[in-house]
């Protein structure tokens, strides 16, 4: 085993993979008075080193419990926007929140097998069972149980347990590493986990694309050979415009979207594009069927306008519960970002308020009591509860002991005659049903205003803008006269046509405010004439929406096409959510066929569409149904 001498020797693309930790600032709590930095490459059982950063507490008087982040995006720390190694670079802090700093931990912070200073070759989403492990492969939990046992024997003054966390990517190693877990690993946050790349996190949104995100993100994470420090700066990519939706759709196919991209920024990108049905590539990566014989404490956090991975936190969680049972299996949903968490109040995302800071909630009243009872035995103000979520609309914590919680009931919420919603079914009519056009040449965007990459803060973007379109069916209520409140998974169950053999069919699920709703007292305050305010009065707030690329409706194995004309059902789930519709609002559906870039465009003939060539591309008339027997509607649990 090597003590590493110091080193001479980003752009973040999700607040989570910062894995590259800035350096401390003059202002900041200076942590070398309290922590001593140490740099190893721990021995894998089959001889590979991985790189790993270790710091602990000058204090000796005590012992500590260990707390380990393992990241595919450097154990390094930004200085001045350059990556550095070495035992003289410290961190702008240490753990998930300076509380852990405070309480006194020894933290540990490991690039995962194949990234940056650890040697081995990396695996997207490395795969639990593989047998054929080529050299230099490995796997996450034996690659956890070897550096545990490393620490545990060769770092003084440790308490003999150890916990993990991480965001993201980090959330998946945290995951996979406590599969089979090591008997001194207590406790574990996995949180924003990539859990199931193709079924709702990163890659894949019902067997759509999600290019946008995808793209920006493979453009900076790289294949690179390592051990390295390399890249020292995370690049972003040159659009040559400000507006994703003009960049991507003057490329049009997939294929012309890749050759933008250097033979480095494909290595991990086109694979992704070229396994579009749910094959062995996917399913060898989806941890969830693995979660087994973990022994440790499990806290899963997720944000409920998570834009990357918002199906990995509850996938982990249920895959937990059905697999170990008996262990403390927690939850934590907030009104958070991808990780917003770690770097935010949490009292507000664009215009849409959660009126405290529920970040400083969590980190203080949730994660470190968590830690700090599993890792040192300090037992907490009151038993945790299995369960905690954030109520947006009433803007509110809840606590449950399961989720979805027991007494929400699936209700139907129907779409009607003259763009209504009602709880009733309509009344009979022989052939009632709404039509648009859809182009894919003309494709409807996700926001509306010009970005690339994806604005974190379309999860609750105001949707007027699609709702003018013709292209887009609108549904609402009536104002409602009491508060609706829904609390678990958003079921489409419609009823649809097409002219052509494949089309998307995308939902979203909309909280309309009140005419006069308030508007945000920070505004206005200008001298000078001020640019455009958004008044609230008749904000359309996005609360959920996901796509389903049609011919995936009876499989994501299987592809089927269409019949032209056919009428056929679709069934599928766009996500969980916890909010109410204040009384004085009201709900509305959308339906439409593209929602771009955000996701890639469907040529509406059936084909595979990363070969899919221009002439592909052709308009269709999509009809969805409303009458007796082919009665569209979402199918949402509301609490009484």
């Amino acid at each position: 085993m090597d003590k590493l001498t110091p080193l001479t020797l980003s752009l973040s693309l999700a607040l989570a993979f910062a894995g590259a930790a800035q350096a401390a600032p003059d202002d900041k709590p200076d942590l070398r008075s309290a922590y001593t930095k140490y740099e190893f490459r721990i021995p894998m059982r089959d001889g590979v080193r991985l790189f790993t950063a270790v710091y602990v507490p000058k204090d000796a008087s005590k012992s500590y419990p260990f707390l380990m982040e393992r990241t595919p995006y450097s154990a390094g720390v930004t200085v001045d926007g350059q990556l550095r190694y070495g035992v003289d670079f410290y961190p702008r802090r240490l753990g998930p929140s300076p509380d852990f700093s405070d309480a006194g931990y020894i933290f540990v912070k490991q690039d995962v097998r194949g990234r940056y200073m650890s040697e081995g070759k990396w695996q997207e989403m490395t795969p639990h069972a593989r047998k054929d492990l080529a050299p230099g492969e490995g796997n996450e939990s034996r690659d956890m149980h070897d550096t545990v046992d490393w620490l545990l024997k060769h770092v003084a003054n440790n308490n003999g347990k150890v916990g993990i966390y991480g965001i993201s990517y980090p959330g998946f190693y945290t995951a996979a590493s406590i599969i089979d877990s090591h008997p001194a690993i207590k406790a574990a946050s996995p949180q924003a986990p990539v859990t199931d790349l193709y079924m709702g996190d990163d890659s894949y949104h019902g067997g759509a694309f999600m290019l946008a995100a995808n793209f920006d993100f493979y453009a900076a994470f790289t294949e690179e050979k390592n051990p390295t420090m390399l890249p020292k700066t995370w690049d972003g990519f040159d659009y040559g415009t400000t507006s994703g939706y003009d960049y991507f759709l003057q490329r049009l196919t997939l294929s012309n979207m890749l050759a933008d991209m250097q033979p480095k920024q494909q290595a991990y990108f086109k694979p992704t594009i070229e396994h579009d049905t749910y094959d062995e590539f996917w399913k060898s990566r989806n941890v969830a069927q693995h979660l087994k014989n973990v022994k440790a404490a499990v806290l899963t956090v997720g944000g409920w306008f998570d834009a990357e991975d918002p199906a990995g936190p509850l996938l982990t969680y249920r895959a937990l519960g059905k697999h170990n049972p008996g262990i403390f299996n927690g939850l934590v949903m907030g009104p958070w970002v991808h990780g917003g968490w770690a770097g935010g109040d949490g009292k507000r995302l664009g215009h849409v308020k959660f009126d405290s800071k529920t970040s400083e909630h969590f980190n203080k009243k949730l994660l470190l009591p968590f830690f700090e009872e599993h890792l040192k035995g300090v037992k907490p103000a009151q038993p945790m509860a299995a369960v905690h979520t954030f109520e947006t609309g009433t803007n509110v914590w809840r606590q449950y002991s399961a989720w979805p919680p027991a007494p929400a009931k699936a209700k139907m919420l129907y779409l009607g005659p003259n763009g209504t919603l009602s709880w009733s079914q309509p009344a009979q009519q022989a052939s009632a049903f709404d039509e648009y056009v859809s182009d894919p040449r003309k494709p409807v965007p996700y926001i509306g205003y010009p970005a690339t990459g994806v604005p974190q803060e379309y999860m609750v973007s105001d949707q007027r803008f699609a709702s003018s379109r013709p292209d887009v069916l609108v549904y609402q209520s009536e104002l409602l006269e009491e508060d609706v409140t829904v609390a678990g998974p958003v079921t489409p169950k419609l009823f649809v046509s097409t002219s052509g053999t494949d089309s998307d069919f995308v939902v979203k699920l909309i909280d309309v405010y009140p005419a006069d709703y308030p508007q945000d007292k920070d505004e206005g305050q200008h001298k000078d004439v001020a640019p455009p305010s958004v008044p609230m009065g008749g904000y359309q707030q996005l609360v959920r929406g996901n796509p389903l690329r049609g011919k995936f409706r009876n499989s994501f194995e299987q592809p089927e096409p269409f019949v032209p004309g056919k009428v056929e059902a679709l069934n599928y789930q766009i996500g969980d959510v916890q909010h109410t519709f204040r009384r004085g609002h009201r709900i509305m559906v959308h339906v439409q066929s593209s929602w771009f870039p955000l996701v890639d465009l469907n040529p509406q003939t059936f084909t595979s569409i990363p070969q899919a060539k221009p002439e592909h591309f052709v308009k269709a008339t999509q009809r969805v149904y409303r009458a007796p027997g082919t009665a569209s509607g979402l199918q949402l649990m509301v609490l009484p």
